[in-house]
């Protein structure tokens, strides 16, 4: 096994995140921030006025990863990631019990929505060593088709309690996979980060694809 270049730090706790990244050869440290999303999100409304799903997603993915790399020097890149659900206009996070992701759901059954996923990366390599201190982010959509779900299939997945766990109260790799019937872009978005667009914000720092990838020789 050869040791990955340049050290990946993840700062986020979904345990799918971390999966997607290892099943593309990255084998990030975990180590999740202690952000209060909603007063990240009020703070910004403060700031900026109303914010559009996909900023929101952008700021939360900021903080998270500005509060792991700024916290102490954890590694050479610092990764945020968040996820959010637009439909019908709103943003929708987590549902907050059973209750909301039941609502929410009977809403969504037959229809479709966007998850906005904000991707944020903080360079804490040296410039001697190639760093370019840079903070930079960017947002991927993929457009999400779901099925056309009875109540009691609706109660008897919430029942089960992933939809309470994840951004949308839905998942594509986990139980919830039979009631997407389609997607529009990136996959890998829908569960949690977009690796095209991950690629895309290394190339910008000077960082190939592969100098993050842990290579598992034959």
């Amino acid at each position: 096994m050869t040791t990955a270049r340049v050290r990946l730090v993840l700062a986020s706790a979904s345990p799918a995140r971390l999966r997607t990244l290892q099943h593309a050869g990255v084998e990030p440290t975990v180590i999740v921030s202690s952000v209060d999303e909603d007063a990240v999100v009020a703070d910004a409304l403060d700031r900026y006025g109303l914010l559009e799903p996909a900023h929101v997603s952008l700021v939360l993915a900021r903080a998270k990863a500005e509060a792991v790399a700024f916290g102490e020097r954890v590694g050479d890149l610092v990764l945020g990631c968040d996820s959010v659900l637009e439909f019908d206009g709103q943003v929708h996070g987590k549902p907050e019990d059973a209750d909301e992701a039941i609502e929410r759901w009977q809403r969504m059954s037959g229809r479709s929505g966007v998850l906005h996923t904000g991707h944020w990366i903080v360079d804490q390599r040296p410039a001697a060593l190639g760093g370019s201190q840079a903070t930079l982010g960017a947002t991927a959509s993929t457009k999400v088709h779901f099925a056309k779900l009875s109540d009691e299939e609706i109660r008897a997945y919430v029942a089960t309690g992933e939809p309470l766990r994840v951004a949308g109260a839905f998942t594509i790799d986990g139980l919830g996979g039979p009631f997407v019937t389609g997607l529009e872009g990136d996959h890998h978005n829908v569960v949690g980060i977009s690796l095209p667009l991950l690629r895309e914000l290394l190339d910008d720092i000077g960082v190939g694809w592969f100098d993050i990838v842990t290579v598992h020789q034959r």
